[in-house]
């Protein structure tokens, strides 16, 4: 779950005053657990919404607020723009998401199954496209991941955050559950809760006068980035690589922004430590390859590694290879890297790189970048 750094801080500070154990703080930071994070939220009562508007009863789902506008879009796929007003009278899943974020990736299979499920009942699933990066705020690149990702389901472009401030929202996924009478009963943030989420439309359908006949919840596997993470495995955080949000960077002599220049690698990184080897230039939201065979090396601990990776700016594609703990990734490698740690960045998106097949444990990763102009922006991990 991506979420304001802000409201982080503010969570963990509160909880340490509370006496929770820092060990389960920096788990959940690492590991962005969605369900224990929600409840650390609602239990502060950081936001507008509070715990009893999140739990699932038996009684009746309480009222959250009226669902906001949708007039703040620049643009819509797969529908003629909608409005609050049009939907009124059916129940509606509000999904925030944004097509580079890994947690937005692993829900999108649930998203996907339920809209199938339950539109001929008269649910109708709205997603919010809200930008991380600046490319995706490029309506081909959106186009074109929805297209990849089989979202057939109408999708607001939300370029200038119009519709995630009018929700007052804060987080990537972000659901929420809107009634027939355009109330917000529910809400989700991040990852996880798949079949309380589930039920939730069920009972809002019913609600509605459209009883479900079929009460099992659906059946999802995912694969590749989508497939479900190993959470207990996951020691390593997420690491941008634009000077903006840097963390972490091992590289002797530090990080110039803007600046061409060469750099290179510690001879050991520590756990969760990376670097940057040839000639780079670190831009506010990327780092970007200025010369054959420049390198970025991480030492982790996930089963999961990804990385979001673009072409060069005038979109030729990159060639990569792929290497851990010095070799070839063989049984290893993710769904964008053959067993031999090769691959081609061809669009704007995250790609899978690393998936241990056996046991999880730390490990060197390189990639080396065999054409000069790659984009590098953020590890993620699963």
């Amino acid at each position: 779950m991506r979420r304001s750094l802000g409201a982080l801080v503010l969570v963990s500070v509160a909880a340490i005053a509370l006496g929770l154990d820092a060990g389960l703080l920096t788990r959940l930071s690492l590991s962005g657990t969605a369900t224990v994070e929600q409840t650390l939220l609602d239990q502060f009562r950081l936001g507008r919404r509070s715990s009893e508007t999140s739990v699932l009863a038996d009684g009746a789902l309480g009222v959250e607020g009226i669902m906001p506008s949708l007039e703040g879009a620049t643009s819509w796929l797969n529908s003629a723009p909608l409005t609050a007003e049009d939907l009124r009278g059916k129940v509606v899943l509000v999904d925030f998401w944004t097509y580079s974020c890994i947690n937005c990736l692993r829900t999108l299979p649930y998203v996907r199954a339920w809209e199938e499920k339950y539109r001929s009942a008269g649910l109708v699933v709205v997603g919010i496209h809200a930008p991380e990066f600046a490319f995706e705020k490029d309506a081909a690149n959106v186009a074109k991941a929805v297209r990849d990702l089989e979202v057939t389901y109408p999708v607001a472009l939300d370029n200038d955050h119009r519709i995630w401030r009018a929700f007052n929202n804060q987080y990537w996924p972000a659901h929420y559950f809107v009634d027939g009478q355009g109330r917000i009963r529910y809400h989700h943030f991040g990852e996880g809760n798949y079949a309380e989420s589930e039920k939730v439309i069920q009972r809002l359908l019913a609600e509605n006068g459209q009883a479900v006949g079929d009460m099992r919840t659906v059946s999802v596997r995912g694969s590749g980035a989508a497939a479900a993470p190993s959470w207990n495995d996951v020691r390593s955080p997420e690491t941008y690589l634009g000077f903006a949000r840097f963390a972490r960077l091992q590289s002797p002599g530090g990080l110039a922004p803007d600046v061409e220049r060469e750099y290179s690698t510690p001879a050991r990184l520590p756990l969760n430590g990376w670097a940057l080897s040839g000639v780079w230039t670190v831009r506010e939201e990327y780092a970007e390859t200025r010369s054959p065979s420049a390198r970025i090396v991480y030492r982790f601990h996930a089963r999961d590694l990804h990385l979001v990776l673009g072409p060069s700016a005038s979109g030729r594609p990159v060639r990569f290879r792929v290497t851990l703990d010095g070799k070839a990734p063989a049984g290893d490698h993710g769904s964008d890297v053959d067993a031999a740690g090769t691959g081609v960045i061809d669009t704007q998106r995250l790609y899978q790189l690393v998936r241990q097949s056996g046991e999880v444990r730390e490990r060197a990763f390189e990639i080396e970048f065999l054409d000069p102009g790659a984009q590098a922006f953020a590890f993620t991990f699963g």
